[in-house]
């Protein structure tokens, strides 16, 4: 019995492998994460697709430098125009392809009044929709974003529905995680979760503390992802679960959320008592309060290193005390 057990295990697990899938002409990968849903990987941030008949609908627009090959891609997914772009996250490589994907879209909004494509939301491209907070942090960038590449829909409560494409589509807001302008996409019916960096699967979190970030909000938000996923069921002829598409890295399921949000409770609790014990910020980095995630998650250089993120966790914590 344990042996048949296995093997089903084995095979549904093999199941939920092979949606991944190339697109060889324009360096990205594409993976198709459900019938109409696909994930764009190497455009800077990953990007969801999701393709019915209204058009697309995007969260996410990837780094500037690489929107020639996004819509490349689309073209090959579709011949019906971008719709919704929605922005979870506020860095340059999730708002960076903004304006140009607009552009070649088309609203879904009518003028009744008349007055051409001026008259329109977003001159008449795609609508762009955020949080408020993402249209904050893109008005006051320095350098500032052009204007065209704005949200131009932006609402500023805990959640915003909105339907496209016969699906039910929710946003909810993540105060104080990675950053301050962070929120999660859930497709119902595709039951399908994009969010921004307050997931990446290639590092430690990010833990932007001078744009409102807290490792307590990380924590919060992740528990929030792990709420709004559904655990796969291990039966052959069942569905893998819900699917999170990252703000980079591989698609995940329920369990690598839940391992992400345990990796960084660890890591706090660590630094905590380590504090506690009156350690400096430079005696807790040489005690390595990471070392079991470092392999995996770590770095010695780039951007953001195992020590940042030790850093950012001590802060957060120190902020919280004062």
């Amino acid at each position: 019995m344990k042996r048949v057990f296995a093997v089903l295990l084995s095979l549904a697990f093999c199941g939920a492998l092979s949606i991944r899938a190339a697109e060889p002409d324009s360096g990205l990968e594409v993976v198709k994460v459900r019938k109409n849903f696909y994930m764009l990987a190497g455009a800077g941030g990953n990007i969801g697709v999701q393709v019915g008949s209204d058009g697309i609908v995007l969260v996410n627009t990837g780094a500037a430098a690489s929107t020639d090959q996004v819509l490349a891609t689309l073209k090959k997914l579709t011949d019906l125009p971008t719709r919704y772009i929605i922005n979870a996250d506020a860095g340059a490589d999730f708002v960076g392809g903004n304006e140009k994907l607009a552009r070649a879209g088309y609203t879904i909004f009518t003028n009744a009044l008349g007055g051409g494509a001026n008259a329109l939301p977003n001159g008449g491209g795609a609508s762009i929709l955020s949080h408020d907070s993402v249209l904050r942090v893109m008005s006051t960038s320095k350098p500032p974003y052009p204007s065209g590449a704005w949200p131009n829909e932006a609402f500023f409560t805990p959640r915003k529905a909105i339907r496209m494409n016969d699906e039910g589509i929710e946003i909810f807001y993540q105060p104080g995680a990675h950053s301050n302008a962070d929120s999660f996409v859930l497709f119902r019916a595709s039951d399908v979760v994009v969010t921004g960096d307050v997931m990446d699967t290639t590092r430690f979190p990010v833990i932007d503390l001078a744009n409102g970030g807290s490792v307590q909000g990380e924590i919060d938000a992740l528990n929030k992802l792990i709420d709004l996923t559904i655990a796969p069921t291990p039966f052959i002829y069942k569905d893998v679960g819900t699917y999170v598409i990252p703000g980079h890295g591989r698609l995940s399921e329920q369990m690598e959320v839940v391992d992400y949000r345990d990796m960084v409770v660890l890591v706090r609790d660590n630094v905590a008592e380590l504090m506690k014990q009156g350690r400096t910020l430079d005696q807790i980095k040489a005690a390595r309060p990471a070392l079991p995630y470092e392999t995996r998650y770590g770095a010695q250089t780039g951007p953001w290193t195992t020590n940042a993120f030790i850093e950012a966790v001590y802060k957060s914590l120190q902020a919280k005390k004062s």
